[in-house]
């Protein structure tokens, strides 16, 4: 099983992004799908979160700019990011709760991550 993302780059501020994450792998099923990200100098933090069944949750700094979506039937969950701010810049990791085929129990499994500049 292998999560990646796709999609981080450079943007000026007030610009718009979109990330993708991709699930692959001899997978079960899959609860909930998060969203991640850590600057440089700081720890990692929770960002989005999306469950199985579309409830999503969002970190004060970026609700309201940020949206998470998945499509459960291709295993992906994707990030639409607005009004992105410097501050936004950031390693953006992809994180699934999945149960892989055969396994008793869900596990953690995160992808490699993608990095976002919010410059001008």
């Amino acid at each position: 099983v292998q999560l990646v993302e796709s999609g981080g780059g450079l943007v000026q501020p007030g610009g718009s992004l979109t990330l993708s994450c991709a699930a692959s792998g001899s997978i079960f099923a899959i609860n909930a799908m998060y969203w991640y990200r850590q600057a440089p100098g700081k720890e990692r933090e929770v960002v989005a979160v999306i469950t199985s069944g579309g409830i999503t949750n969002y970190s004060e700094s970026v609700k309201g700019r940020f949206t998470i979506s998945r499509d459960n039937a291709g295993n992906t969950v994707s990030l639409q990011m607005n009004s992105l701010k410097p501050e936004d810049t950031a390693v953006y990791y992809c994180n699934a709760d999945l149960l892989e085929d055969g396994a008793y129990d869900y596990d953690d499994y995160w992808g490699p991550g993608t990095q976002v500049t919010v410059s001008s």
